[in-house]
């Protein structure tokens, strides 16, 4: 029964650090690509090293043997690099990457019951243990407890008290004192008390003698040792006392601190019968000691400090302790969003009845029922947005194997990677990005030799930005490439026969032809494109997400991609209108207002113009697109929507307003309905349809071309 219970709980440990061993592996690969850039940099050397010890010592703990020892033996190598006694170089990256992925495999061998090569992990481990020079750790053997406890150790954070008296000559050695202090604000947290009590009267001062010490409050993540290592010049001429005061994690739940009295005791400054004595008196303690002459007012001062110091210090710590975090199941989340949209569809009819009706009690409780169901949608919403980082960094690695293979030098420049999306989006958006940045890498960026024949930078550049607009996120991938060939495109698409010889398309048009099924330009077929699969299937995950893609290009200077996606596919806020007795949505986000069809609408050829205070709006009539049954109301609505600057108006019966909106998908027979992105269910239990205003807009501008 008991070998039952432990195998129970390890699954139970195993699957609880299943988000934890994802998370590790992607901090550990960004930690390796940024050590490549900067191999001498010990805070990053550090970070892959955490990362290796945390996958070695948690996976241990949930049972994961071999994982642990494959990450000892890794960590073992970045132990000496730590020390000095190796290098980095691009082999141990290459390496490093390669075990990354191994254990990676590991890991998805036991949660996603997928075929890991063992023997590959005995590989690597002999690549790393040729690496390390003699004497550099101990080969195949385990650290000591107390040799991994010092390794974190190093880590935590700590508060120390530092008295720094300088030799009185420390200015004639070329030394000053403020430089030090500087150093050791840059260690971390840091206060400085100065000393003065030593200066003498002006008219026997001499400006070549340093009067002044200092008491120093520091708290920082980077050991004594650097604390040391600031005062290395002058330790054996000066006064020097480091006093470790305060360790993370050693915190009691009281935010005070000692009592003044026993700091200056601590310090050396008072005496405990000194205390004692003046505990008895009922002005302030350092009123008193000052008074007194027992200690002067900056030792006072620095103590004071001192105490502020560690009180703010455990203030912080114990909000950061409340504000814990924990993890939920994504389907769990899931489930919640769908009881949101149930509560708001089920919120908006009790708003309805309220309103016919005649109870003003009724009203007031659907008013506030009202009022918390969209506070609680809101709340709800916030939790399934991510930063959009979360996938960003992950491209990496991609433009770093995919520029080596190629041969190619590539730079990934990432902006706005704390800009927020939907969960779902987030994970619908890997695969098409990745191909959009193999694509920039392949096709767009040339090569060296090429690019410094034009007088370009010998690596290309793939910048990728996220930013807030409205409802949406715009996604742009740009590349300083060679942009595309225009030609080349008109050329394929008349081949192919998506365009007649003699049509005149502006370059816009021209490049959406690169989304038709089996379009390639390329003149040779790689492992990476020229097949013309890809580009097809990323514009049908773009609309998947009710999203849209634009393409803009300059021959020799490269390709923007554009990608325009709504922030959540769950719930909008809505602008409902009725056109016979039809409802439809249009998406709040792009309705810029509503007028009346006025009689000055005009037509310019087939195309319907209407004249909103002086400015010619183009608009389309969804009685006739929809084909709507019925007459038409004697004074009809134009909705005017704006979309990348452009405004277009739709016609419809009534205008109802706001409303909120829980998306539900159609189902597959009506997927390939143009203009419609999904429907809703309104509070009498009636189905309105949302309107897809962009790809709307492309079938009238695409069915006028063809007229």
């Amino acid at each position: 029964m008991s070998d039952q219970n432990e195998s129970f709980d390890l699954n139970v440990l195993r699957e609880m650090f299943k988000s934890e061993a994802y998370e590790l592996l992607g901090e550990l690969e960004n930690a390796l690509l940024a050590l490549e850039e900067s191999p001498r940099d010990k805070d990053v050397i550090s970070r892959v090293f955490r990362a290796l010890h945390t996958i070695k010592g948690s996976g241990g703990a949930c049972g994961f043997d071999t994982i642990s020892h494959f990450a000892h033996e890794v960590e073992t190598v970045y132990d000496a690099i730590r020390n000095d006694k190796l290098a980095v170089s691009r082999e141990i990256i290459d390496l490093t990457l390669a075990a990354r992925d191994q254990i990676a495999a590991l890991f998805d061998e036991f949660y996603q019951k997928k075929h890991a090569e063992s023997e590959r992990t005995e590989q690597l481990i002999s690549g790393f243990r040729g690496l390390l020079p003699e004497g550099a750790g101990a080969r195949g053997k385990r650290p000591s407890p107390l040799a991994v406890s010092s390794a974190v150790d190093e880590q935590r954070q700590a508060t120390y008290r530092i008295r720094f008296r300088p030799a009185r000559t420390i200015f004639q050695t070329g030394t000053d004192p403020q430089k030090l202090l500087d150093e050791l604000r840059s260690l971390g947290s840091c206060r400085v008390v100065a000393q003065l009590g030593d200066i003498p009267p002006l008219d026997t001062l001499d400006p070549e003698i340093c009067y002044v010490s200092w008491d120093v409050i520091l708290t920082t993540k980077r050991g004594l040792n650097a604390i040391r290592d600031v005062f290395i010049f002058v330790q054996d001429s000066s006064e020097i006392v480091i006093e470790p005061i305060e360790m993370e994690g050693d915190l009691t739940e009281d935010e005070e601190y000692k009592k003044l009295g026993e700091i200056l005791v601590a310090r050396g400054d008072l005496s405990p019968a000194d205390v004692q004595n003046i505990s008895s008196e009922q002005k302030r303690f350092g009123e008193i000691v000052v008074e007194k002459g027992l200690a002067d007012n900056d030792r006072v001062e620095a103590a004071l400090t001192e105490q502020q110091h560690v009180r703010e210090l455990r203030r912080e710590q114990k909000k950061s302790a409340e504000m814990m975090s924990i993890r939920v199941q994504s389907g769990k989340l899931d489930k919640l969003v769908d009881l949101v949209g149930e509560l708001v569809t089920v919120q908006a009819r009790l708003t309805q009845v309220a309103t016919a009706g005649t109870s003003a009690v009724l009203l007031s409780i659907a008013e506030e029922v009202e009022r918390l169901t969209a506070e609680l949608r809101d709340n709800t919403m916030s939790i399934r947005m991510l930063p959009i980082g979360t996938i960003f960094t992950k491209f990496k690695r991609v433009v770093r194997d995919l520029s080596q293979s190629l041969g190619k030098s590539v730079e990934l420049i990432m902006d706005g990677e704390d800009t927020e999306l939907d969960k779902s989006v987030i994970e619908k958006l890997h695969d098409p990005l990745i191909h959009l940045i193999r694509n920039g890498i392949d096709h767009g960026i040339e090569m060296p030799a090429v690019r410094e024949s034009l007088g370009k930078p010998r690596h290309g550049t793939i910048a990728l930005s996220a930013v807030h607009s409205g409802a949406h996120v715009l996604i742009r991938i740009e590349d300083d490439g060679a942009g595309m060939n225009v030609a080349a495109i008109r050329r394929k698409g008349i081949e192919k026969g998506l365009i007649s010889p003699d049509a005149e398309l502006p370059e816009k048009d021209l490049f959406t032809l690169i989304f038709a099924p089996g379009f390639s330009t390329a003149k040779e077929v790689s492992d990476v494109s020229g097949r013309g699969v890809g580009m097809d299937v990323v514009k049908q995950a773009i609309e998947a997400l009710r999203g849209t893609i634009e393409i803009s290009s300059r021959r020799g200077e490269g390709t923007v991609i554009t990608l325009s996606l709504p922030l959540t596919l769950a719930i909008i806020d809505g602008f409902l209108t009725k056109i016979g007795g039809d409802h439809f949505v249009f998406p709040l986000s792009l309705v810029d207002e509503c007028v009346e069809l006025s009689a000055s609408a005009a037509k310019a050829g087939r195309r319907d113009l209407l004249n909103v205070r002086g400015e010619i709006v183009p608009y389309i009539r969804l009685r006739d697109r929809f084909a709507v049954k019925g007459d038409r109301p004697a004074i009809e609505q134009v909705v005017i929507t704006k979309i990348d600057n452009a405004r277009v108006g739709f016609v419809v019966d009534h205008v109802v307003g706001g409303h909120q909106t829980v998306i539900k998908n159609l189902g597959k027979m009506y997927r390939g309905v143009e203009g419609i992105s999904g429907a809703t269910i309104l509070g009498d239990g009636s189905v309105a349809l949302i309107l897809d205003v962009p790809k709307l807009i492309q079938t009238v501008e695409r069915d006028e071309t063809k007229a």
